[in-house]
Parts: structure tokens; C-alpha cells; sequence
């Protein structure tokens, strides 16, 4: 493909390094270019709207168009544009979102580190835990599991609690101490005839051999995604929060929540520590904290961490940690007013009342002939492409069958997401049933796009 040599296109090619994409074949293909967005539209640079079934990055929860969002962020950049919250300096828009995000967190949660991104909010927890065990005086107590799957970032620890082969290779990663349990996937890990139950009690067991081999001594936290999304949208089988709960408590592991996704509304509760009854030590939010219009992420933490770094600024003299940008006020601006919408405009009961016909949609979808199993939660859910429904044997990556459904789906205006054999959806919480039925609608003919494919290239036996 070609491109006008001054066009938008041209330049990026000329310029940029693009996130999680294959860099040598863009220099062919090209970007996308979006241009302008207006509720769960965007538009591209010809002009061709698109319905923006993945929330840009699962995080444009607000959608793209909020004009209350662009009025907070112009009256910040008019009164304080700029000041940082280092050496007991403070701005108002940050301490009025630490006490909002206090009153709707997670009960026992006491204290806000902001910081710009999820990566960094999970990183921040990482150092927060090591530094927690280490004023306690129990340095070897450090190690930190993650499962396999799991998305927590991209930073160098965030990158090594991260569970997926694609962020490890050629960067070294995981760093020594990372450790990986079982994914909570009965369809992707079950063993043949293996009932859910029966899974579930093998891969507690798992977690519990794990914690018995390493030495409870060692293990500092145990981070988890209550739906883990860049993993392929995991929802775990009933009660298996529960019993990992239990072990972490008799083992005297913190706890920390991953919620940069789920966060603010996704599954139908303000948190998914609600849905799913967790008790977190520290939480992670990002992406949908300021409706993704500004970058801010926040650490969350109890008072018995707090504690331990209070009495560490004692004896040390300083907190060493910290980003010039965290708490940026426009950012904090921005995010307070998100949350206020989030209540104002009662998005809770709104994702209530539209979930259900998302659901039921997304689960109509399980019976393509390429469908292995559909899965998700309030307005968040996948589509595994098979190539075997009975065998649940996926198709050989080369054959690109999960990209083919995305890319019919994005002939037809809609924009999904591949993640590994799964396609993802997770549109903007202010989506309308009507606009959910244009999204599935193009996925379906996506489907059945990919399905002429696979029959043309005589990729599946039948069908």
C-alpha cells in the first residue's frame, strides 16, 4: 500500500514506534487514523465512523464526546495548569479526588498514591509491598504471584507480574521472584471430562503447592484481575475467589486488586471487588478513573500498609517515591468529574439496566459453527474462535481466523479487539441496546466473514 507522502498516515510510518503492533508490517500497512469521536463513535480521517466496541483501550468509558470532561480540564488549565505533590506540596483538585475515590473504594481501603497509568499503579504496588515487608523486618518475604494470563502493564515489574509470553520474549522478563498460578479458565485449562468443580479444586490446589514449595516466608502478594481482560476476558468459576482469599489469609499474603479494567462501573457495580467480594490490601484503577480523557491511575492502600510507611518516614526521613505528573491536577480535575457523572447521571443503573441484552447477545453468538464459547460480565465479554467446537482446538495462528472476524466487523463500522483466538468487546458504558445490537450484528457477519474464509482455504473439516 502506498501512502500520499505529507498524509497522516505517511508521517506516523516516518516517525513513530507504535504499542503491540508488528512494526515491520506497519511500514506497510499503515495506521488508522481516528480523527474525531462523539459518544461511542469515532471517525477517521476519510470520514468513516466506526461504533468503538472495545472503549478505545477497555477505558473511553464516558465515550468521546463529554463535553462536562472538556469544561473541568479547560477550567484546571486556567486556574492551576501544573504543580506536583512532592516535599508536602498539595493541590485541591487531587486531595478532592483522594477523598472521593476513599469514599466509593472497597472497604479498609485508607490512602491514595497517584501516579499517570496502570502500569505504573501496579508497579507502584509491587514496590509497596517489598518496602512494606522490609520494614517489618522479613526481606526474604518477597516473591510475587501472578497467573498465567494475567495483565498487570508493561513496566518492568508490572511487565514481569503480567502472565503473557508476547511481553516476556526478548526483554528478559519475568525478573527472578514472579511467579505464575493457574489462569481460571475451565473452558482454555480444564481437562477432558474435568467439571468445573473439579477444576477448581485443582488449581487452588495449585496455588496452595506453589505457596508450600516457594515457603510462605517468601511470598510477599498475590495480584489478580477480578476479570482478567488482555488474558481473553477471564471470569473465574464461582467461588474460586473465595478459597484464594482464605489461603492468602493464612498465609499472611497481601492481597492486591487489579482494577485498571474493571474499575468504575464495568461490571455493573461501582468495583469488582463488589461483584465478586474481595477484600483488597491495595487496588489499582486507571483508564475509566478519568473516563481515559486524561492520564491518571491511583494505588490504593489499607491502613496496615500505611502504617508501616508512616513509621518508615520516621526512621528514614523520606517516602523516596513518587512521579512529577501524579496527581497532575487537570488529570485529577478531569477524574473527579468523571466520577461525579458516574453518580449524577447513574451510569451504575444503566449498565444494569443494558447488560442484560448485551449478554444475552454476546451468548446468542456461542452457537457459529466458529464459536467455542462466549464469556463476560456486566459490559464486558469475548468470543473464542475455534476451529473444533466439540475439541476446542483453536486454528493455527497463521491462519489469522480471530483477525478475520475483526476485520469484517470493522468493514461493517465496528471496532473490536483480537486477543490471541478470542475476539474482545468492551464498548463505552453510556452504549444504548440499540448500539449494542449494531455492534454484535457486525460481529456476527464478522463470523460469518471468517467462516467463507475457513471454508475456502479448506481450514475446517466441516461446518
Amino acid at each position: 500500500m502506498s501512502f500520499l507522502p505529507n498524509s497522516a498516515a505517511a508521517r506516523d510510518i516516518a516517525s513513530m514506534v507504535h504499542p503491540y503492533t508488528n512494526l515491520d508490517k506497519h511500514q506497510t500497512v499503515g495506521p488508522f487514523v481516528a480523527s474525531t469521536g462523539g459518544g461511542v463513535y469515532i471517525e477517521d480521517d476519510n470520514g468513516k465512523r466506526y461504533l468503538e466496541g472495545m472503549a478505545g483501550l477497555w477505558s473511553a468509558s464516558l465515550g468521546f464526546s463529554e463535553p462536562r470532561l472538556t469544561a473541568a480540564a479547560t477550567r484546571q488549565l486556567q486556574t492551576l495548569p501544573f504543580y506536583h505533590t512532592f516535599n508536602h506540596r498539595s493541590h485541591e483538585p487531587a486531595i478532592d479526588l483522594a477523598e472521593k475515590l476513599l469514599s466509593i473504594a472497597p472497604k479498609g481501603l485508607a490512602r491514595v498514591l497517584f501516579a499517570n497509568s496502570g502500569s505504573e499503579a501496579n508497579d507502584a504496588a509491587v514496590k509497596l509491598v517489598w518496602y512494606y515487608n522490609q520494614a517489618l523486618g522479613r526481606p526474604e518475604k518477597r516473591k510475587i504471584i501472578s497467573r498465567v494470563r494475567a495483565y498487570h502493564g508493561v513496566t518492568v515489574a508490572s511487565a514481569s507480574l503480567t502472565g503473557l509470553p508476547a511481553n516476556h520474549q526478548d526483554f528478559n522478563l519475568p525478573l527472578p521472584g514472579f511467579l505464575h498460578t493457574s489462569c481460571p479458565s475451565h473452558y482454555l485449562y480444564g481437562e477432558p471430562g474435568e467439571s468445573e468443580a473439579s477444576f477448581l479444586d485443582r488449581i487452588i490446589g495449585d496455588l496452595e503447592a506453589m505457596i508450600e514449595r516457594e515457603g510462605a516466608d517468601t511470598i510477599a502478594a498475590f495480584f489478580a484481575e477480578p476479570i482478567m481482560g488482555a488474558g481473553g476476558v477471564i471470569v473465574p468459576p464461582d467461588g474460586y475467589f473465595a478459597r484464594v482469599q482464605e489461603i492468602l489469609r493464612k498465609h499472611d499474603i497481601l492481597f492486591v486488586v487489579d482494577e485498571v479494567i474493571t474499575g468504575f462501573g464495568r461490571t455493573g457495580k461501582m468495583f469488582a471487588s463488589e461483584t465478586f467480594d474481595l477484600q483488597p490490601d491495595i487496588l489499582t484503577v486507571a483508564k475509566a478513573l478519568s473516563a481515559s480523557f486524561l492520564p491518571i491511575s491511583a494505588t490504593v492502600i489499607n491502613d496496615k500498609i500505611h502504617d508501616v510507611l508512616l513509621a518508615e518516614s520516621r526512621k528514614i526521613g523520606v517516602f523516596a517515591h513518587g512521579h512529577t505528573y501524579a496527581g497532575h491536577p487537570v488529570s485529577a480535575a478531569v477524574a473527579l468529574e468523571a466520577l461525579k457523572i458516574y453518580e449524577e447521571r447513574d451510569i451504575l443503573g444503566h449498565v444494569n439496566a443494558v447488560a442484560p441484552h448485551f449478554q444475552a447477545r454476546l451468548k446468542a453468538l456461542a452457537d457459529h459453527p466458529l464459536v467455542g464459547e462466549t464469556r463476560g460480565m456486566g459490559l464486558i465479554g469475548a468470543i473464542e474462535i475455534v476451529a473444533d467446537k466439540a475439541a476446542r482446538t483453536p486454528f493455527a495462528p497463521a491462519a489469522g481466523m480471530p483477525l478475520a472476524v475483526q476485520n469484517g466487523a470493522f468493514e461493517q463500522g465496528v471496532i473490536v479487539r483480537v486477543i490471541r483466538d478470542a475476539v474482545a468487546v468492551c464498548p463505552p458504558l453510556i452504549i444504548e441496546p440499540a448500539e449494542i445490537d449494531i455492534l454484535f450484528d457486525a460481529i456476527a457477519k464478522g463470523l460469518d466473514h471468517a467462516l467463507a474464509h475457513a471454508r475456502a482455504e479448506g481450514l475446517l473439516s466441516a461446518a
